[in-house]
């Protein structure tokens, strides 16, 4: 069943996130000695990951036992300051203690056959996952965002990628910018144990109502997994005075 939490400002929403994902790793690495995350893109990331780095948060997790994976990435490459690569492994990853580079597993989305990359990126899922057949991988945490038009990682609407079923990675076209883009799919965030999505500011605000209010159609509304969480600010979810 999915669930709607509003916390009154940004601050609290990126430390209700920070403690989450302290609380998910620390709960899967004792109970099956790894915890598999997907990160999220945007700009929510960039004051979450530095609470991580926080004594309190950091000691509380065994990072050897984590592993990283991303929702989405754009194609640029990984020293490019737009790459959500980049941007968690300069300010959180290599911060982390015990970290193993093995487990980290970058979208390698500027790639000239973006395709080809996609595919040998779910590839890279299925092998760390263990999957075989149909079976898509199940992500202990998945961390999404949401744009005020309702995409969320880089599956926007009207693209291709909302009827896709089958591949777990594919590549899509991003109408803004004009830009493809490397993205998961719905089967995948559908089959995670958790979902989290961090949504901050009025311009949210809109989406946020119709996607409450159910039937919206948006990319957003359509993750319907078991584990569905959605951590709003005030201004998010139109709560917000004055």
């Amino acid at each position: 069943m999915t669930r709607f939490s509003v916390l009154p400002d940004p601050a609290a929403v990126c430390a209700a996130m920070a403690d989450l994902v302290v609380e998910s790793a620390a709960a899967a690495i004792d109970e099956q000695g790894i915890f598999r995350i997907a990160l999220s893109g945007g700009g929510t990331p960039k004051t979450v990951y530095p609470m991580l780095l926080e004594p309190h948060r950091r000691d509380a997790v065994d990072w050897s036992r984590v592993e990283f994976f991303w929702g989405d990435e754009r194609a640029v490459p990984p020293d490019d300051p737009q790459s959500n690569f980049g941007v968690a492994y300069a300010m959180l990853i290599a911060r982390l203690p015990n970290v193993r580079p093995a487990r980290i597993h970058r979208m390698p989305a500027e790639a000239p056959d973006l395709d080809a990359a996609a595919l040998g990126y779910e590839s890279e899922l299925r092998v760390a996952f263990g999957t075989r057949g149909g079976e898509f991988p199940a992500f202990d945490l998945v961390w999404l965002g949401m744009g005020p038009d309702g995409h969320t990682a880089s599956l926007f609407p009207g693209s291709a990628a909302l009827d896709e079923t089958e591949r777990a990675v594919v590549a899509n076209w991003a109408p803004h910018p004009r830009a493809w883009r490397m993205t998961l799919t719905f089967p995948v965030f559908d089959a995670a144990r958790r979902v989290v999505f961090v949504v901050e500011g009025k311009n949210k605000a809109d989406a946020i109502r119709a996607i409450r209010a159910g039937g919206s159609g948006l990319p957003a509304e359509r993750v319907s997994g078991e584990g569905v969480e959605w951590l709003l600010d005030a201004a998010a979810a139109g709560e917000e005075s004055g």
